[in-house]
């Protein structure tokens, strides 16, 4: 029995850390509003596979409908039609991705360095806010993010094992994570170069077995890959990024963003001063270095991961921007792997161990923090409205959103209650909601306010305040929308719901 205590004992940590992790991942799941993507993410799912199928491959000039690949939709319908489509039973499969993410680097971080370091680790991961955060949302963030820290534990496993099961998993894996999100591949591609780091040849002839594995899983879907990156090229939100963006990028990984302004000094010296300390515990560690110390071309092969594949999807989108800091996940997970190493395996004093250990929890529990209590753009109280217009409204009015960001979601919330959407700008990086995913989303945008006000006698228009003070800044008086209305109606009175606007106009 004495000889089984500490098992025993690592086995309750490895479950309270499942639990701390699991808490934090339920905080407001259910009162905090679905924004625009979970909306669409669970319209679109409820649709079925087959109306997903033509809602995605759906073109007009060689550009493809929705650019995201299928397989968290359709696991999303699958869950949906077993749990509802509740807010707390549609983020409830993130939830549980999230929580499969923190088992994956405890038992990645056991095999590299031992039981109590994949404890440490896991801990972190359990309370990071940048993993709290999408594994609370309604997208495919969190399950591409336990598939590729499985593809790295498979590949691990099969480097030790040499057992063609653990790359059977690791082309599995790679596949399922590519029909997850498409910027999957900026991660795969440095992880798939890990047996020329370590210059294990055997694996490397079983990486490119299994890849060519994965890439024939993946073959239905790269037939689609041209168009989606038509539309990409052809009209999409996200600008070339500077280096500013990577800084931003290791702010995520520490305390999420966006931090308030009163606390950017303090995110920013913690993140500094962590990141600045394992880099010079890894030099360290590199100077001291030894052929036979394998502690050291792990804890570089982590670093590795943690840091090339942001740097790989900023430079290639200095060609084609596609820079967003959520599908880096993975290697967030992994940063914080590569901060454990150096912190506690490169001979670190103990104070200043205690020290950089505070730092980064302290860091990360201000990220969770202003995570719970932020309820900004593009969060609003969609149900609340819905709710309101529903008993203010008539069946002679018309309610109108200015663009699809405010529709899709009170349409969740409410899918009895007429409304109608303005169409974004024709070819302008916000004009992201393609035809074919409208029709079978059965939401089609009106092109044109005059001839959908109509006859209208009251129009009621729902309107971020960000999207009028971009038009303010521009050297407008008000959006145009506003003051069409203006021209035609009488502004009978404005009420404030958090970010959002409602204009009631009425006819003179």
């Amino acid at each position: 029995m004495r000889s089984n205590f500490p098992e025993n004992r690592q086995k309750l940590a490895l479950f309270l850390i499942i639990i701390v992790a699991l808490m934090l991942r339920l905080i407001a799941i259910s009162t905090r509003p679905l924004w625009y993507d979970e909306a669409f993410s669970v319209l679109f799912a409820s649709k079925g596979p087959a109306a997903m199928v033509q809602g995605t491959i759906g073109s007009a000039n060689d550009q493809a409908a929705e650019e995201h690949p299928l397989f968290y939709y359709t696991f999303l319908w699958g869950w949906m039609s077993l749990f509802g489509e509740s807010p707390l039973a549609a983020r409830s499969l993130s939830v549980l991705c999230g929580l499969g993410s923190v088992a994956l680097i405890y038992l990645l971080g056991k095999d590299l360095f031992g039981k109590r370091f994949g404890l440490i680790v896991a801990g972190i991961i359990a309370i990071s806010p940048f993993q709290i955060h999408y594994a609370q949302e309604v997208r495919m963030y969190a399950l591409m993010t336990f598939l590729l820290v499985g593809a790295t534990y498979a590949l691990l496993k099969g480097m030790q094992k040499r057992r063609w099961g653990w790359w059977l998993l690791f082309a599995v894996c790679s596949a399922l994570a590519q029909y997850s999100h498409n910027l999957a591949v900026f991660y795969l591609i440095p992880l798939a170069f890990t047996p020329l780091l370590f210059k294990d040849w055997r694996s490397l002839l079983a990486v490119s077995l299994s890849g060519l594995g994965a890439l024939l899983l993946y073959i239905p879907w790269i037939v689609r890959i041209p168009a989606q990156f038509a539309k990409i090229r052809g009209k999409f939100w996200i600008e070339r990024p500077s280096p500013a963006r990577l800084i931003s990028t290791l702010l995520s990984f520490v305390t999420n963003l966006p931090v308030p302004d009163n606390w950017l000094t303090v995110a920013l010296f913690v993140t500094f001063f962590v990141v600045a300390l394992g880099l010079w515990q890894t030099f360290r560690a590199l100077r001291a270095w030894r052929q036979e110390n394998a502690d050291v071309w792990r804890g570089l092969w982590l670093l590795y991961l943690a840091f090339v594949p942001p740097i790989f999807l900023f430079l290639f989108s200095q060609w084609q921007p596609v820079y967003i800091e959520r599908a880096l996940l993975p290697s967030g997970a992994i940063f914080f792997m590569w901060l454990g190493w150096a912190f506690s395996r490169t001979g670190m004093p103990k104070p200043m161990e205690i020290l950089a250990y505070s730092l980064l929890i302290g860091g990360m529990v201000l990220g969770i923090l202003n995570h719970v209590t932020y309820s900004g753009f593009p969060y609003a109280p969609y149900a609340e409205l819905d709710e309101f217009l529903m008993e203010n409204s008539s069946k002679d009015d018309l309610i109108l959103h200015s663009n699809k960001l405010t529709m899709l979601p009170m349409i969740y919330y409410d899918k009895d209650l007429p409304q109608h959407y303005l169409a974004d700008p024709p070819g302008s990086g916000a004009d992201t909601l393609a035809p074919a995913t409208q029709e079978v989303l059965g939401l089609i945008a009106e092109q044109d306010i005059d001839a959908t006000v109509g006859n209208a006698q009251r129009v009621w228009l729902v309107i971020f305040e960000r999207a009028i003070e971009e038009y303010q800044n521009l050297g407008h008086s008000t959006h145009p929308q506003i003051q069409w209305l203006n021209n035609h109606f009488k502004l009978w009175e404005i009420s404030n719901w958090a970010d959002l606007r409602l204009y009631e106009f009425v006819k003179e």
